[in-house]
């Protein structure tokens, strides 16, 4: 028998939450055949076999958060196709103990995972009344989450002790729309007397309308990726004061030296993009001003030795933020080569957690169909973030033989977004121009 463990799925990750079983009890398996998927808050990974055998047991159940190296399923490699082992049925959760008759007659009535039924007992939400969107009718998450924002509550919330006066209109029947975590949300104000704006409820005078459905709205699920991007969006905006600095870059000696070079790098099957002249100078830079290459602690700040560069890489489930380690010490070649590497990957799905972790400073590429700049939101626990609006053609001033001469030359706008806690505005703005004056002149070997 072999304990099918869950994998280290990342340099710092402890745990990974099984999302979907591919195979079940008595299912032949080949070796690297995937069994499951599972979930961290980086990535999404697939669980190969390590064998040839047959599932005998799962021990683990979707929904479930299992620890590195943890089991979650048990294979026979001494049993063949056609030649079943023993089949057991996936342990129950501790503290469930036996299933109610209403559970009973809804399990056998509905395809769901354990996780998604807890979510509809939780929101109060019928399965047996759900029609599934998933593959075989299989109820899902999302499709629990839509019926429970059809599902108007009973009664208002309970007044809380010490509660403060009406501000949000706790003694009222919340609207149908409402969903379970605005009531939570107004539970707790109430419970710390708090006195800060509560999301989807308001701050003082000022009320949050609640959403009517109308024909021919669509209302989108976050997705888990979404969720996580989300919150941490919102996370980075509450704990780093973001300050953003922009500055224009003449890319005309870049581009000449893309123009001499990108035919050879093409018959490697390397793109030489712009993209990679801009981390080259970035890396450069933050060995000059290492304090945009840190992380803020509790009550100091560490500056890391390696740089390792996110670049933000847009997939067809979401954004990414993939990194080139020790960017620093490769050649334009290596680095080129290491952007399309990991872009391809992750837009293909096979990102690994050990790529998006570990990021020291982000690059944040809008693409062809980019814009002028904008500030980007500093991707914690980085302390700065550039992000780069797309190149045109523009007029500029430029010393020809001692006299000043209007050139068109490919023009880029780069804003740098920065957590002002630690670095300060002479700092940024001096590693921002020493990006420019890189890129300017061409000082980024190939």
């Amino acid at each position: 028998m072999i304990d099918v463990q869950m994998p280290q799925l990342g340099e710092s990750v402890a745990e990974g939450t099984v999302t979907q079983w591919h195979v079940k009890p008595g299912d032949f398996v080949r070796r690297e055949q995937p069994l499951l998927e599972v979930a961290t808050d980086k990535a999404d990974s697939e669980v190969p076999s390590p064998s040839d055998g047959v599932v005998v047991k799962l021990v683990a159940n979707e929904g479930d958060i299992v620890p590195t190296g943890g089991v979650l399923c048990t294979i026979d490699e001494t049993a063949s196709a056609g030649k079943e082992a023993p089949k057991e049925q996936p342990k129950e959760k501790k503290g469930d103990g036996k299933k109610s008759d209403h559970e009973e007659a809804e399990g056998e009535r509905t395809l769901t995972s354990p996780s998604t039924r807890k979510l509809a007992r939780e929101e109060g939400v019928d399965l047996r009344k759900l029609e599934g969107t998933g593959e075989r009718g299989r109820i899902t998450r999302e499709d629990v989450q839509r019926a429970a924002r059809q599902v108007s509550p009973p009664s208002a919330p309970p007044s809380m002790p010490g509660a403060p006066p009406s501000r949000f209109g706790y003694e009222t029947v919340p609207a149908p729309a409402e969903e379970a975590p605005r009531r939570q949300a107004q539970e707790l104000t109430a419970l710390l007397n708090a006195d800060t704006p509560v999301p989807g409820v308001g701050y003082r005078s000022y009320k949050v309308p609640p959403y009517k459905e109308k024909p021919g709205d669509k209302v989108v699920p976050f997705s888990r990726r979404r969720r996580i991007t989300a919150d941490h969006m919102v996370y980075s905006q509450h704990v780093a004061p973001h300050v953003v600095t922009v500055a224009e870059i003449d890319l005309f000696a870049v581009d000449k030296i893309r123009n001499q070079h990108k035919d050879a790098f093409k018959k490697e099957g390397i793109s030489l993009t712009y993209l990679a002249f801009v981390v080259a100078a970035v890396v450069k830079a933050l060995r000059e001003y290492p304090t945009l290459n840190a992380r803020v602690l509790d009550d100091s700040y560490v500056v890391f030795k390696d740089i390792n560069t996110g670049i933000a890489v847009d997939t067809p489930n979401g954004l990414l933020v993939a990194n080139i380690k020790n960017a620093d010490q490769l050649s334009m070649r290596g680095i080129a080569a290491a952007i399309e590497d990991v872009a391809t990957r992750a837009r293909d799905g096979k990102i690994t957690a050990d790529d998006l972790m570990g990021t020291t400073f982000t690059i944040s590429n809008p693409g062809r169909k980019g814009n002028l700049f904008g500030g980007a939101i500093i991707s914690q626990p980085n302390v700065a973030i550039l992000r780069i609006g797309e190149i045109k053609k523009r007029p500029v001033v430029v010393d020809k033989d001692g006299d000043d001469v209007i050139a068109i030359h490919p023009v880029m706008f780069a804003a740098l977004s920065y957590d002002h806690r630690i670095v300060d505005g002479v700092e940024a703005n001096a590693f921002l121009w020493s990006i420019t004056d890189l890129l300017g002149r061409g000082e980024v070997e190939v």
